[in-house]
């Protein structure tokens, strides 16, 4: 008896956004695990919602909202993504071959979002858990507010990296244009230099641990103090 997985193969152009989710979503109760869709053709919402150890590869540029709040799902993205990419992650992994636009990861819970070109500006805004592993560069406000897990960049960051950030860890190999509110350097101890060989090794990223800075809070804005009120 053969043990492959039986591939799901469905096309965008002939095929719904709202009809491929909805088959997604009924996979989670029974159906193919491994799904293949072609011809995305930049659409929105792909992949959104999915709370099952499904397997989605997308085969081309997708738009806004790709794989968000995906919860177990493995999706592999082999073009570029829109605004929103894995939006509010849950769990399970999202993977981009290209670039991503604005907020890659807003708001993501746990799981791991893996850019292997250069995400734009708000990238890990609101992180909450997720981890974030860039191949290339972040924009202006990357990691804004964030809150727990990690972001790792291997090219460069842009202005206010970290502002107003609580107990999220950002690790850069490149140049930083500016460092936001209440985020500064930060040593890398012996746990941040395990976590971030973990989260290369894990994104299947080539890069020297050795060659990254860490930043992160100064717990200066945790409570209001008077002598602080021009940084908030």
């Amino acid at each position: 008896m053969s043990t492959e997985t039986a591939l799901e193969v469905v096309d965008l152009s002939q095929t719904s956004v709202r009809e491929l989710n909805q088959r997604l979503h009924d996979a989670a109760s029974g159906g193919p695990q491994a799904w293949q869709v072609v011809h995305p053709g930049g659409l929105h919402s792909i992949a959104a919602g999915l709370d099952a150890p499904l397997d989605v590869d997308i085969d081309g540029h997708v738009g806004y909202y790709c794989a968000g709040m995906n919860k177990e799902a493995t999706v592999r993205i082999h073009g570029n993504a829109g605004v929103g990419l894995a939006e509010n992650i849950m769990s399970g992994s999202v993977v981009v071959d290209g670039d991503a636009s604005q907020s890659a990861g807003a708001t993501g819970h746990g799981g791991l979002v893996v850019i292997r070109g250069n995400a734009s500006t708000r990238c890990g805004i609101s992180m909450k858990g997720v981890n974030i592993v860039v191949g290339g560069d972040v924009g202006n406000l990357s990691a804004f507010m964030a809150q727990k897990g990690a972001l790792v960049v291997c090219g460069d960051a842009g202005e206010a990296l970290g502002d107003s950030i609580y107990e999220t860890h950002i690790y850069v190999r490149g140049s930083v244009a500016s460092l936001g509110a209440d985020c500064i350097e930060k040593e890398i101890g012996e746990f941040h230099a395990g976590e971030l060989s973990g989260l290369l090794e894990e994104s299947g990223v080539d890069a020297d641990p050795g060659e990254f800075r860490r930043y992160g809070t100064a717990r200066r804005l945790y409570n209001f103090d008077i002598d602080n009120a021009g940084d908030y």
